[in-house]
Formats: structure tokens, C-alpha cells, sequence
């Protein structure tokens, strides 16, 4: 229980022209404000629902009076380091950054300011974050059912052929992609302040893409389908074979969708001269196909912010992407588009409960 009346004269006139000073940094006005209506009696939860807050920044501002007078509530650490916790409570800190990962430097902010009586600036939680080693990115999404074993034997496997492999043979990787005429709102820097927008493409109208990508050299088969099946697949590989004449033998990496395995691509594969070896990725491994990665640096590229009138626009901008901007630059993208993989440990992930 805080007695009403405990400001001292000078204390009431300096925090009274603090709040009043329309000039003043409105954090601390507002703590200014906090404490004159504790001086009147006001309990803390009746200031925290007239300010907005919660009853325990009420409390900790309260603390800071009563420790530090009018001063300590005008004092906020601009320089953004860490130097106003001491190793005890940056240690903490971190005990709890860690186990409960908060969201925004606003959660953190609070944290400090209710548990440590102490206030920093956005920019200042950016470097404190830093400087305890963390970093704000999002979870991965990972599936369910990941099989260590067979990812390191795909791996293996890969490495083995790939090392191996002959004047006469080549190794292209697989997948579907099916982008929707939509505008994909991306992140950027802008202005503080500044309200961007991009127009929003209410189509609905979807293309249907089979295609490959050769990392050696970037080039890309890619076919527009009315539906990707197993007529899809075999027209497909048949242009696969078309376009490496020369090669003795065509390594295609796969996913385990069930028209790569459908009985008329199997019975195609056992026709005479096939010189394409299908190779399944495991199951749940999508990380494993490097033209996953290709379908990213697509969107960036081609979706994200980006707006198109017609669904021809836009249909005509993916396959021109894929077709030729991917082939004629790959010095561009083949940092981004590679088969370095990364075997992923589901006991070496730690995955949120729901």
C-alpha cells in the first residue's frame, strides 16, 4: 500500500511542470503523471488503467522515485549498451530471454523495466540483444516425422555420386511450383513514419510449373501444365532427354509426390534407351531439394511487393524469371540456389509447444 502525500514540495512542482510541459518526452511525462496520482491516493491498478499500462510498471516507476527521486525517472539509457545492468541481472536476463523467446524488443523492454526498474530506448534493446548473443529471426518450420538416418544416407549417397560423376552424365533437380496471381506484401526500409503500400491482385488464376534446375550451370527446364501429374512428369523428362543429347546418362532428383512414382512414369523409365535415373529425396525433406531454394529467389524476385494487372503479366514475368533471368545470371542466384544441405537433428532442434 503507497500513502498518498509522500512527495515532497519541490518533488510535486517538478514532476507537476514535467507533465503539464507539452515539449517534455511523453515516457517521462508519463511517469511523472504515475507518481502525482500516487501522491493523490490513487492505488496503482486505478493509475495503470487511466494510463494504460500494467499495475507493475506503475510499481517499478514508483521504486525508481522512491530510489533515485525525480532524476531516476528522467533517466533512460540512450547509448543503447548494457552498462546499466550489472552481470547479475544481465545473466538473468538472458535466463529468461532464453527460456521464454520474446517476440518484440517491446516484451523485452517491459521485462527489464518491471523486473530491473530500468528503461531503454528500442535501439538500445537491439544492442543489448546483440551483445547477450541473440538474434530476432523467426522459427523454422519443420516437419513431424524427420528420419535422421535417411537424411544422412541421402546425403552420402549424393556426395558419392556427385564426386563421381562422369564427362558424360549430368545431375538436374525436380519440383512443382504453382504461384497465384496475389501481391505478396515483403518487408522493406523505409522512412520512419511513412506509410507505403503496394495494390493488391484479387486474382485467384494460378499457374502449374514442372521443372528442373542443373546447378553446374544454371540452366532450367520448366513446363507450364494444366495439372502437374504423371503425363506432367513424362513430358518432362522426355525434354530432360531432349535437351542433355549428349549425355550418356541424366541424374533427376525427385520429391515422393505420387506422380513421380505413378505406374505410367515407371513403365515410361523401362522403355528402351531411357538414359534418366530417378533419385527419390526422402520424405519430409524438402530442404534437401535445391530448387526449393530456386522457388524462393523466385518469389523474391518476381511476387514479393510486386503488382500485376493481368494474370498474363504475371504468368509472363515467373517463366521469363525461370527461364531466362535464372540461366543468363546464375552467378547472381547460385549463392543462394546450391546442394549444400544440411542435415536437419530433430534432437537437436528445439520445437515450441502449442
Amino acid at each position: 500500500m503507497i500513502k498518498r502525500s509522500f512527495l515532497s514540495k519541490d518533488d510535486r512542482a517538478r514532476l507537476t511542470s514535467i507533465a503539464r510541459d507539452g515539449l517534455e518526452e511523453h515516457r517521462v511525462a508519463r511517469r511523472a503523471n504515475a507518481i502525482l496520482l500516487l501522491d493523490r491516493g490513487w492505488g496503482c491498478e486505478k493509475v495503470s488503467d487511466a494510463l494504460l499500462l500494467d499495475d507493475d510498471t506503475i510499481r517499478s516507476w514508483f521504486k525508481m522515485y522512491r530510489e533515485g527521486g525525480v532524476d531516476a525517472l528522467e533517466t533512460f539509457d540512450f547509448a543503447g549498451g548494457h552498462r546499466a545492468l550489472n552481470a547479475e541481472q544481465l545473466a538473468s536476463l538472458k535466463a529468461w530471454a532464453t527460456a521464454t523467446l520474446p517476440a518484440s524488443t517491446h516484451v523485452v523492454g517491459h521485462h527489464i523495466e518491471t523486473t530491473f526498474g530500468v528503461s531503454y530506448t528500442r535501439s538500445g534493446l537491439v544492442k543489448l540483444m546483440a551483445a547477450l548473443d541473440f538474434v530476432w529471426r523467426k522459427p523454422e518450420l519443420v516437419p513431424s516425422h524427420l528420419d535422421l538416418a535417411a537424411q544422412k544416407a541421402f546425403v552420402d549417397q549424393h556426395e558419392k555420386l556427385r564426386n563421381g560423376l562422369g564427362a558424360d552424365e549430368a545431375i538436374v533437380y525436380g519440383d512443382a511450383v504453382h504461384p497465384t496471381h496475389q501481391t505478396r506484401p515483403a518487408g522493406v526500409w523505409m522512412p520512419r513514419g511513412a506509410d507505403i503500400a503496394v495494390p493488391a491482385a484479387s486474382g485467384r488464376d494460378r499457374m502449374n510449373i514442372h521443372g528442373v534446375i542443373d546447378l553446374e550451370t544454371g540452366a532450367t527446364r520448366m513446363k507450364e501444365v494444366l495439372s502437374v501429374d504423371a503425363d506432367s512428369t513424362i513430358a518432362l523428362l522426355a525434354s530432360i532427354e531432349a535437351a542433355y543429347s549428349t549425355m550418356h546418362r541424366i541424374h533427376v532428383y525427385l520429391d515422393n509426390a505420387r506422380y513421380h512414382h505413378a505406374r505410367a512414369v515407371q513403365e515410361w523409365m523401362k522403355q528402351p534407351g531411357r538414359r534418366i535415373v530417378l533419385h527419390f529425396i526422402p520424405t519430409y525433406c524438402p530442404h534437401l531439394n535445391p530448387i526449393e531454394r530456386l522457388w524462393g529467389v523466385m518469389h523474391e524476385n518476381v511476387t514479393h511487393n510486386r503488382y500485376y494487372t493481368t494474370f498474363k503479366a504475371f504468368a509472363d514475368a515467373v517463366l521469363t524469371f525461370l527461364t531466362q533471368t535464372v540461366p543468363k545470371h546464375f552467378d547472381r542466384f547460385s549463392s543462394r540456389i546450391t546442394d549444400n544441405f544440411r542435415v536437419r537433428d530433430p534432437q537437436e532442434l528445439r520445437v515450441l509447444a502449442s
